[in-house]
């Protein structure tokens, strides 16, 4: 054999997104009106730790029964939430043929702990020192089989399927913003490859929960003061910001998206990873790496940016440091950190950050300005592409490119 092989395009063709400003891509349209966007932060219930809560919304437009509902933890009702909408955005909930065919790839934690159990654990240990045996005494009669099942990171994409009737392959991917690149990057690949024509791509997490925020201040990588943008905190010693998050992507080739007349809402140009030692400089490097092997021109003069910054130093600074060489190569990078308005969804940041980029080029807005410095400035022209960045504030770089699609194409 020879030549090269035929890729497609990929097209972005159905969002899924909840957060702290809204159930749905509509409530996140103001987002790209022009106007000033309050961030909704809850700086009380887990002072001295903001998280940015999940908007009120009914799961039970997007998972019916009460059974199971009841069997799901909220980080899991997020996702599945957010994955029906993605799927009827996309015109495809409810076409079996076509729930048949569709694969998904899912970026998921490990699940939620029962903290009221943990607790009657530790306190036990007070009376006795047999961790062991304590354990082995208190989780058979405390844990439910349904909710201890539902722990595993899996279950996820299995409640997808069954609630959605999503039936094509399944494929979970853990380890924070990693796995978050992970699944959007095995969707693409798959079906630039022509091994898929449609995949179901995204990720959740569940900001409001003792049990997550203790884990990750042990790491030292919490906010623990009032909301500031994420610029902000990293030249204060750094930190982020959790919030709840359920972000979920229809990808699809070109011909399979145009086949069933769907309408797209960008071009998902390119797509790479990195997981680097973190040493330092590391993330600058990696960054200006993966920008190269993008391997799609981008034209000199303004670049929107949609970056997925936490606002953890040293990675925040480094990734200010990537914009400057940007700067120097001719581009001028026009950026905005998402996780100043919606909280850093870790497993779900970058889909959602992907996501909120597709919304950009189908408004020709970004988001508004969250600085009044020099980082964050205003945008004046077409938003004909945009830059997403993805560091993880432990692990995981990545770059996506995603780009406008002309009526021509359409």
């Amino acid at each position: 054999m020879s030549g090269t092989p035929k890729t497609h395009e990929v097209w972005i063709t159905g969002i899924g997104l909840a957060s702290s400003l809204g159930g749905d891509t509509a409530a996140h349209a103001h987002l790209f009106s022009g106007d000033p966007v309050q961030p909704c932060v809850d700086g009380t219930r887990y002072a001295p730790y903001p998280v940015h809560p999940l908007s009120d919304i009914d799961f039970a437009t997007q998972i019916p029964k009460k059974s199971d509902l009841r069997q799901m933890e909220d980080w899991q009702r997020i996702g599945v939430y957010a994955a029906g909408l993605a799927l009827a955005d996309a015109g495809v909930a409810g076409n079996g043929a076509l729930l048949d065919r569709t694969h998904l790839a899912v970026a998921a934690g490990s699940g939620e702990r029962d903290t009221k159990v943990d607790c009657e654990v530790l306190d036990r240990l007070d009376q006795r020192g047999d961790a062991a045996v304590l354990a082995k005494e208190i989780l058979p009669g405390a844990l439910r089989p349904t909710l201890f099942l539902a722990q595993l990171s899996n279950m996820l994409a299995g409640n997808i399927s069954i609630v959605h009737n999503v039936t094509g392959s399944s494929r979970t991917f853990m380890g924070e913003e990693m796995a978050g690149l992970a699944a959007i990057e095995d969707a693409f690949r798959r079906i630039r490859a022509g091994q898929a024509d449609i995949v179901l791509a995204g990720g959740a997490l569940n900001a409001e929960r003792e049990d997550l925020l203790l884990g990750y201040e042990i790491g030292h990588n919490l906010w623990r003061d009032a909301h500031r943008p994420v610029w902000a905190r990293a030249g204060e010693q750094g930190g982020f910001i959790p919030g709840s998050v359920g972000a979920f992507l229809i990808l699809e080739s070109r011909p399979h998206a145009e086949a069933r007349g769907a309408a797209p809402y960008a071009r998902l140009a390119a797509f790479e990873t990195e997981r680097t030692g973190r040493g330092p400089g590391d993330v600058t490097r990696a960054l200006s790496d993966l920008i190269a092997r993008l391997r799609v021109p981008i034209p000199t003069g303004p670049l929107p940016v949609l970056s997925g910054a936490s606002g953890v130093a040293p990675a925040t600074d480094e990734e200010l440091s990537f914009f400057g060489t940007l700067t120097a190569r001719g581009r001028d990078p026009i950026v905005r950190a998402y996780g100043s308005l919606i909280g850093h969804g870790v497993e779900a940041h970058v889909p959602a950050g992907i996501a909120l980029a597709a919304l950009a080029l189908r408004h020709g807005q970004l988001p508004p300005l969250s600085e009044t410095d020099d980082i964050e400035l205003p945008l004046t022209g077409a938003v004909d592409r945009v830059l997403v960045t993805a560091v993880g504030h432990w692990r995981g770089e990545g770059l996506a490119l995603l780009e406008r699609i002309s009526e021509k194409a359409t």
